[in-house]
């Protein structure tokens, strides 16, 4: 069978289970499951994926990671594509205003409790990627080569005292036996329906986690002068957080943002402690570490003016997302038979993270947008909303919201990169 008629076949395939990657969708997006607590969400990946008949379904991988691995029967079967989706949920409510919308409350996760909601669509990406191994376990025969099925936990990263993540998968061995020759991702996003963005460099910056613990004298709050306040200390850090984009230069974008504040003090006392959490983001990796110095830097001495102390900490690191040149020229036909020339753009770099860096880093590949919103673009590319539609709504957010319709674009997507790359048409040269 040529090229063109087995890509047809993928495409009939992916149509003849999007229903079901609908449903799937649906149930996940319902019950969902913080970071590094997937255990339902593994347990239906795994159950079908041991229904497709792969040739191994390896559980437990650095928590709930689940990894199905499907050696293709065609000659020639030298390559190794690893696609990969993102299981874990975050601590945000639902506000998306579908009717299977998320409840879930999750009062035992460290921090909690917590409304929990598939706010950043990894419900999609599981979905999607169950979907294209049930599309390739139907074409196994004509497969000349292997395909792992990578369902990953703790993308959003897991609590500070536990492991989890892409890294902790590689470091438990799951690409060891076979080690791809490609990996291979793709998020969801608030961009038009059925459109894929995509980046040669950077797509997403290097991240890291900052924990700034302040410490002063606990002291009753009428006789402050008796004790150290480290509450004004922590608010000269907030401020001076500020002007530490004016210390790197200004043609690399960097941000540190604090999301949470602690202390242990009340209306009537001044507590010993005030900890700061947040993030670091450079668009340049080698930017991190001059970031990291100026920031601890100005969290000590700010501290020391106030008569207290302050320890920094940096956590799970994240490397950036970095699609090269010649990986985006291997993939760009694919994705524009998949979705139509007109519909693959060439996107902005973002500060966010994905830790699928770790596996592009590692063994080359690609990782992609895929638009699921009521949008269109305007002149510059940029997605806008589409009159009587639902509006745009990030990631993270409340409202964020997937069309399922474009389900099925995201399988395709999946089926088509893997065959391409097997067969030898989409490789980086």
């Amino acid at each position: 069978m040529g090229g063109e008629s087995i890509h047809r076949e993928l495409d009939a395939r992916a149509a003849k289970v999007s229903e079901q990657v609908v449903a799937w969708r649906r149930h996940l997006h319902r019950h969902p499951e913080l970071p590094n607590r997937e255990v339902n969400t593994a347990r239906l990946v795994a159950d079908h994926l041991r229904a497709l008949g792969l040739d191994e379904v390896r559980t437990g991988i650095a928590g709930h990671g689940v990894v199905g691995v499907l050696r293709g029967a065609a000659p020639g079967g030298g390559r190794v594509v690893a696609l990969r989706a993102d299981m874990d949920a975050l601590p945000v409510k639902d506000l998306c205003g579908a009717d299977f919308a998320s409840e879930a409350v999750d009062a035992d996760y460290p921090g909690g409790p917590f409304p929990v909601s598939h706010a950043c669509g990894h419900d999609c990406h599981t979905a999607m990627l169950m979907g294209a191994a049930t599309v390739l376990a139907g074409v196994r025969d004509r497969l000349p080569g292997t395909v792992l099925f990578v369902f990953q936990p703790a993308e959003e990263g897991p609590p500070v005292t536990e492991e989890g993540g892409a890294r902790a998968m590689v470091e438990a061995g799951a690409f060891a036996d076979p080690v791809p020759t490609m990996a291979f991702g793709m998020h969801v996003t608030p961009y038009p329906k059925g459109y894929v963005g995509y980046r040669a460099g950077n797509q997403y910056g290097a991240s890291t986690l900052v924990r700034v613990v302040v410490t002063g004298k606990q002291v009753h709050g009428s006789t402050p002068w008796e004790g150290v306040d480290p509450m004004p200390a922590a608010g000269a850090i907030l401020t001076g957080i500020g002007q530490l984009y004016r210390q790197v230069s200004a043609f690399d974008p960097v941000t540190v943002t604090i999301g949470h504040v602690e202390d242990v003090g009340r209306f009537n006392i001044i507590g010993e402690t005030v900890t700061l959490w947040g993030t670091v983001r450079c668009a340049v990796e080698s930017d991190m570490a001059e970031v990291r110095r100026r920031l601890t830097t100005l969290a000590e001495h700010s501290a020391a003016a106030y008569g207290a102390t302050a320890t920094v900490e940096y956590l799970q690191p994240v490397p950036p997302v970095h699609n090269s040149g010649p990986w985006v020229a291997a993939g760009l036909p694919t994705f524009r038979r998949v979705v139509g020339a007109d519909r693959v753009v060439e996107t902005g770099a973002t500060l966010g993270y994905d830790d699928v860096s770790e596996l592009i880093g590692r063994f080359g590949g690609l990782y992609v947008m895929l638009g699921v919103q009521d949008a269109t673009p305007d002149a510059a590319g940029r997605p806008v909303p589409v009159e009587g539609g639902r509006g745009l709504a990030t990631n993270h957010s409340p409202h964020f919201y997937a069309d399922d319709d474009t389900l099925v674009t995201g399988v395709r997507l999946h089926a088509h990169v893997a065959y391409d790359h097997l067969t030898g048409a989409l490789v980086a040269r």
